[in-house]
This record gives structure tokens, C-alpha cells and sequence, in this order.
């Protein structure tokens, strides 16, 4: 297994993916700009072309095993405090996992992070995690920040056993395209370079 840099030919993997690390939200917003007949996974992987936005191929790192990608992780920086996105716009169940990413601006956020069924229990998804600390310097960061539903009792362990420490905790605000209720978990990690 090797991890690298994804480029452009990668996108209908990290858009697979990511509907598999969404839990059902990248679905309902790809949802609404699908054209008929046309693939979730395709509106998606359009969606990732983008140059300019924090949803891009550009910011994703893939394990690859045997020339196949086997995993994602898709992680930026954060918007400074007075480029925070107007909540009022947003959907309702969306809001409380924005106001999370708004109390750690400048962090280098991990938006994503997802290993094909076939691939895990493999670690994959630690030596994914392995890629942050060097990212986040590149970005200019010096905390890493990732959110998780309380209810997704392995991915929080794994985190917190990688040094990651609650910080905030937001009400789920229930809606069809996720199955989760309970809380959503800010956690945050001082990068380590």
C-alpha cells in the first residue's frame, strides 16, 4: 500500500467514497443537482474537479493498493473566523456541523476520511490519519480538527487513541438522509511538526 496525492482521474473513487463517509449527506446534496438519470456518484465527481472549492480532488489523499484506490481522506484548512459561512442559508440538519467547524477556524479540518469495504481492518485508515501533521504545516495550520456522530463509537475511539480530544459537542438535528441522533463531536489535535 502506498498513500498519494489524488489527481483528477481519481474522482469517481474519492466521489464513491465519500458517499460511504457522508452517511447519507453527500447523496441528498448531489441529490438535488443531479440531472435525470444521472449517477450520484457522477454529480459528485464533478463536484470534485473544482480548482476553487474545499471539495476538490486537490485537497484528498489515496491508499492504494495493488493500482487500486482502497481509501480517502479529504482534509483542508478552515475559512478564518471572518469568512464564516452565514448559517441562515444552510439546512437546518447541516447548521450544527458548520457552527462545530466555525469554532476551529484556521484548523485543518478532515472533512472525510473512507476505506472501501473490501480494504479495511487493515489500518488503512491510521496511516491516512498518518498524513496530517504534514498537511496541516503545509497549510500553514497548527490544529488538526475532526468531527464524528457520538454514534460512531469506532471512528471516535480510533481518533481520540490518535491523540484527538473533544471539544465541543452540537445536538444532531434529525433528517432522512442520515440514520444518526444523539450528538456530533468537535475534536481537536495539536499538530505534532
Amino acid at each position: 500500500m502506498h498513500i498519494r496525492k489524488a489527481v483528477k482521474s481519481d474522482v469517481k473513487d474519492i466521489a464513491r467514497l465519500a458517499l460511504i463517509a457522508g452517511e447519507g449527506i453527500p447523496a441528498y446534496f448531489w441529490a438535488q443537482s443531479a440531472a435525470a438519470g444521472q449517477q450520484l456518484e457522477d454529480v459528485g465527481a464533478s463536484n470534485l474537479l473544482s480548482e476553487n472549492n474545499n471539495f476538490s480532488y486537490r485537497n484528498v489523499h489515496v491508499a492504494v493498493i495493488d493500482d487500486n484506490v482502497a481509501a480517502m481522506i479529504l482534509a483542508y484548512r478552515l475559512p478564518d473566523a471572518d469568512n464564516a459561512e452565514d448559517l441562515d442559508e444552510l439546512p437546518e440538519f447541516i447548521r450544527p456541523l458548520v457552527e462545530l467547524e466555525q469554532c476551529v477556524p484556521s484548523s485543518f479540518y478532515i472533512n472525510m476520511i473512507a476505506t472501501y469495504p473490501q480494504y479495511r481492518n487493515m489500518s488503512i485508515g491510521t496511516k491516512l490519519m498518518g498524513i496530517v501533521d504534514k498537511a496541516a504545516k503545509d497549510a500553514g495550520c497548527t490544529l488538526s480538527s475532526i468531527e464524528v456522530f457520538d454514534q460512531n463509537e469506532g471512528a471516535l475511539r480510533l481518533y481520540q487513541q490518535l491523540g484527538y480530544e473533544i471539544i465541543q459537542k452540537r445536538a444532531v438535528v434529525p433528517h432522512a438522509c442520515h440514520p444518526y441522533k444523539g450528538q456530533i463531536v468537535l475534536l481537536t489535535r495539536p499538530i505534532n511538526i
